[in-house]
C-alpha cells in the first residue's frame, strides 16, 4: 500500500468514526445532547461572518484548547472550504501565539494532518 493511501485511510477513518459515533449519540434521543449538537452546527453556518472565517476561528480555539479531534475536524473543514495551506498555517501561528508553547505538540499533529489532506 502506498503512502498516499495510508494517509487517506487515516483521514477517512477519522471522518467515518466521527460520523458513526455522532449517529449513535444522536440516536439515543437525549434532548440536551441534540440541542448542543444543533447549536454547534448552527454556530458555523453562514451569517455576518462567512463559514471560512468561522472555521478559522474554530481551528484557532481548538488548538489553544488542545483538542486534537476538534483540530482535525476544523483543519478538514478549512481544507474543504478552499483555504490554502498557507492560510491554514497562518491560523496555526495565531493559535501558537495565543496559546504559547503548550500548543506546539498540537501544532505538530495539525501540521501533519494538513499535509495528509494534500
Amino acid at each position: 500500500m502506498c503512502l498516499k493511501n495510508i494517509k487517506m485511510n487515516k483521514i477517512e477513518e477519522f471522518n467515518e468514526y466521527r460520523a458513526k459515533m455522532n449517529e449513535q449519540i444522536l440516536g439515543a434521543d437525549n434532548l440536551v445532547i441534540k440541542r448542543f449538537f444543533n447549536l454547534d452546527t448552527h454556530t458555523y453556518s453562514e451569517g455576518k461572518l462567512d463559514t471560512r472565517t468561522k472555521e478559522m476561528i474554530g481551528l484557532a480555539c481548538s488548538m489553544v484548547l488542545r483538542c486534537d479531534d476538534c483540530i482535525k475536524y476544523h483543519v478538514g473543514k478549512c481544507h474543504d472550504l478552499g483555504l490554502s495551506k498557507e492560510e491554514i498555517r497562518e491560523v496555526f501561528s495565531i493559535a501558537l501565539v495565543i496559546g504559547g508553547s503548550i500548543v506546539i505538540p498540537h501544532l505538530r499533529r495539525a501540521w501533519e494532518y494538513l499535509e495528509e489532506h494534500g
